[in-house]
């Protein structure tokens, strides 16, 4: 009987290979139940949208095997964890929430509007710790499922969520985010990292007009400016090719002092 409970989502939605990937890599530490998005909803953020009509529906799914419990929803990442914690978890809560496996890795400062980020940060305004886990992919795969090697991405998913359920986190650290490499194996070694300032990726316009439409342009890597921060998780993975650990916090309060930020606005 295994003591601790996992509750895995993505923004990727239910069908997606990262999702099972997840699952499998950390079926031996934690009985598994899934809430997953119906559809793709990548770029979500943090955002609680969806069908108002909407309830969690069981599906079929097997696991090495043996059925779990799993449920979709028509909602956005973040607002299917808060549904099912107020939900399915009403009485215990889940010792872990894993968000992921991504395709595509969430750096810098874009963290913000990621569906995976978002879903881990809900659950951590549950008091759940959690992680979100990304595996770096080329662009095309953001909207696609294509086919992916997840053997060294899961094996650093179980090997951080096996350390996080034996020791708790500290304060201010709610949500461990994890970018493998694409060419990462199990060797590879990991960095604790911060936040890029910077933006990883970019809209380009060819001519950019005000009748310009959302949807133009190609989304591309900007890596401009990443080596001149070795501690951020651009350069970890970018520069150095390492596996990046980032430790983020719900209090976006900035780390400065109060007082004297009130003094210069006082002037």
């Amino acid at each position: 009987m295994k003591d601790h409970t996992i509750l895995i989502t993505n923004d990727d939605g239910i069908d997606s290979p990262g999702l099972r990937a997840a699952a499998e890599a950390v079926s031996d530490i934690g009985n598994i139940i899934i809430a997953a998005p119906r559809h793709q909803q990548t770029g979500a953020g943090r955002g609680l949208t969806g069908d108002k009509n909407a309830c969690l529906i069981p599906v079929e799914y097997h696991l090495n095997g043996e059925p779990i419990q799993a449920y979709h929803c028509d909602c956005s990442p973040a607002l299917i964890v808060k549904h099912t914690l107020r939900t399915l978890f009403i009485e215990n809560k889940p010792d872990l929430l894993v968000s992921g496996i991504n395709y595509g890795e969430n750096l810098g400062i874009n963290v913000t509007s990621s569906g995976t980020v978002g879903a881990a940060l809900e659950a951590a305004s549950f008091g759940v710790p959690g992680i979100a886990v990304s595996k770096q992919t080329d662009v095309d795969s953001h909207q696609t499922y294509t086919d992916q090697d997840w053997s060294a991405t899961a094996y650093f998913l179980n090997q951080f969520s096996t350390g996080l359920l034996a020791a708790k986190l500290p304060a201010d650290v709610d949500v461990l985010k994890i970018d493998v490499p694409a060419d990462a194996t199990r060797s590879t070694p990991y960095r604790i990292t911060k936040l890029a300032r910077t933006p990883y990726y970019a809209k380009v316009l060819e001519a950019p007009s005000v009748e310009s439409k959302i949807g133009d342009g190609q989304l591309v890597v900007n890596i401009d400016g990443a080596e001149h921060d070795p501690e951020s998780d651009i350069y970890a993975l970018a520069v150095d090719r390492m596996v990046s650990v980032t430790p983020l916090s719900l209090d976006l309060t900035s780390r400065v002092s109060l007082s004297r930020l009130q003094d210069e606005l006082k002037r």
